[in-house]
């Protein structure tokens, strides 16, 4: 998808049939025509930047966000889970500064309204822009317009609450999961009894109003974070205690580092090529105004390097500005220490639909010549080699034929034990190499066939997605075969 497009126009309905030949066009059709990702409401010509999720694309981000929540919650005792809500109480965003600051630059074309980000233009970002009279005209070649100065565009969605829209009844989307771990923080901590160090994790929806949206699911209007508020003790306050210099314990430093590396190894965990992630500190001029530190984990999608997670040091700035605006006491109270303070936080905040989208860009391959001498498959065939955890089918049973009611028996029977365990297909349409290829191309890592010598020897075959290789297994034994293989 073209970035610089103007997303706020409606899209073209076409926009996703297969008119290139790049790798992120194919993906983009594969998951328009397999039922993965797809425009909203596309029977009115879309909404700039929105997408839904198929049955298919449903079941991988949950998967996405399943192995996120085992991983960074279920199996630490260290971290607690809360759902804070999305309309929240407009004097948090004032705390946050999101009212006063959450702003891009914005210049829109006299002629057509297109907007742009200002920042992009002077850095390049949208290419050679032409001038007239010394004024920069519309990137848009089909007008002619002049981009008018700059003007402060706020990012977060406004929306009134109750029956009445005044200026008392303001409330907002709220543009990011994190300000609702923050005001909670106190209330989970007296909860939960924890000590530091703790965390919050949250998976929730988020809402921004980006100006320059744009490649797929990338950067969107609505989108989903994973997202953990890691509360610590500070250096300066371990420092300050004489007991502890003996010990050896993790000052805010050294879990902004442990962080950094947890998420960076969570993404190879789950079948990301090492290749294609890295590590990009940011420069001090990057950096808010409150934070010590921050560092993206980055893919290389197609579209070229870009953030997948920020882990972020964001010290005391929230919790001593929610305590100031709200004048309730939002200190920690250390017990060795008798003393009160505000724990330093890191933050590591990944977002759902990106990862999604990085896991589905580095699965997708499609077969070539060379390939094909060393497999069966066709060059333009299409294999996703998901993640077994993370695949929305874990296993495909596939009858060999329909009209044997004692085959199609077995394959039955084998379905409705495994479905309780896992999604899992029956397919028995079309040629078995066919049925193969389909679930190859939705990432299922593995077909079950039944065939005639199953009905005599109680056996089937089991056929592996990336090595294609087949085992033929005992049915009693293949429920214990298959949990060894994806769980």
């Amino acid at each position: 998808m073209n970035q610089n497009k103007d997303v706020d126009n409606k899209m073209d309905p076409t926009s996703l049939k297969l008119r290139g030949t790049s790798k992120m066009d194919k993906i983009v059709n594969l998951c328009k025509r397999r039922g993965f990702i797809f425009p909203t409401s596309e029977i009115y010509g879309g909404t700039g930047s929105v997408w839904d999720y198929g049955s298919l694309g449903v079941l991988l981000k949950n998967n996405v966000k399943a192995a996120w929540w085992r991983d960074m919650v279920q199996m630490r005792d260290d971290i607690v889970p809360q759902d804070s809500a999305i309309l929240m109480n407009p004097k948090v965003w004032e705390a946050s500064g999101h009212i006063s600051s959450f702003h891009d630059p914005l210049v829109e074309c006299s002629k057509c309204h297109k907007r742009y980000r200002e920042d992009h233009l002077l850095e390049g970002k949208y290419g050679d822009v032409e001038t007239q009279d010394g004024k920069p005209i519309c990137l848009d070649k089909k007008c002619n317009g002049i981009l008018m100065e700059a003007k402060q565009f706020n990012l977060m969605f406004k929306t009134f609450m109750g029956p009445v829209e005044s200026s008392a009844s303001v409330t907002y989307l709220r543009p990011e999961t994190a300000q609702g771990i923050f005001a909670n923080f106190k209330t989970v901590l007296d909860a939960s009894r924890k000590k530091l160090p703790f965390g919050i994790a949250q998976i929730g929806k988020a809402f921004r109003n980006e100006i320059t949206p744009g490649n797929f699911t990338f950067r969107t209007r609505e989108f989903e974070q994973m997202e953990i508020e890691y509360f610590v003790t500070s250096s300066q306050n371990i420092a300050k205690n004489e007991k502890r210099k003996t010990k050896n314990i993790m000052d805010d430093k050294d879990y902004y580092k442990y962080w950094i590396e947890e998420r960076f190894k969570w993404y190879l965990k789950y079948g990301i090529n090492k290749e294609n992630l890295r590590k990009r500190e940011h420069e001090k001029d990057e950096l808010a105004h409150y934070a010590k530190g921050a560092t993206d984990v980055e893919y290389k999608f197609p579209f070229g390097w870009s953030e997948l997670e920020g882990i972020a040091h964001r010290a005391d700035f929230d919790l001593s500005q929610h305590e100031k605006h709200s004048g309730k006491d939002m200190k920690y109270f250390d017990e060795e220490t008798k003393k009160k303070f505000w724990p330093y936080v890191i933050e590591p905040s990944a977002g759902a639909d990106r990862a999604t989208l990085a896991f589905l860009v580095d699965a997708f391959e499609e077969v070539t010549s060379d390939k094909q001498q060393v497999t069966s498959r066709k060059p333009g065939e299409i294999v996703l080699h998901l993640h077994p955890k993370l695949a929305p089918y874990k296993v495909a049973i596939l009858p060999l034929v329909k009209n044997k009611p004692e085959i199609t028996k077995i394959a039955k029977d084998i379905y409705d034990e495994f479905k309780q365990f896992w999604f899992i297909s029956y397919d028995e349409v079309s040629s078995i190499g066919r049925r193969y290829r389909r679930q190859d191309e939705i990432g299922t890592p593995y077909c079950v066939t039944i065939d005639f010598d199953s009905i005599k020897d109680k056996s089937v075959t089991v056929r592996d997605r990336d090595t294609m290789k087949q085992e033929r297994i005992k049915i009693k034994e293949l429920a214990g075969y298959l949990m060894t293989k994806i769980c």
